[in-house]
């Protein structure tokens, strides 16, 4: 289960890529989310002012 609030989300997602997967599409792939769920997360992330940075593999 993904975390619905956007902090919290945050710090769940970048924990993974930090941790886990050495890219969003992979995350994505190691927690079988479909382009949707990923595109709602990245919306909720972006709606906060975080961007995905492929180079850090982050939200920052």
């Amino acid at each position: 289960m993904i975390p619905q609030d956007p902090i919290i989300l945050l710090s769940y997602i970048n924990t993974q890529l930090r941790d886990n997967y050495e890219s969003l599409d992979k995350l994505a792939e190691g927690l079988e989310l479909s382009e949707e769920e990923v595109k709602e997360v990245v919306d909720k992330l972006e709606g906060v002012g975080y961007r995905y940075d492929e180079g850090a593999n982050q939200f920052k």
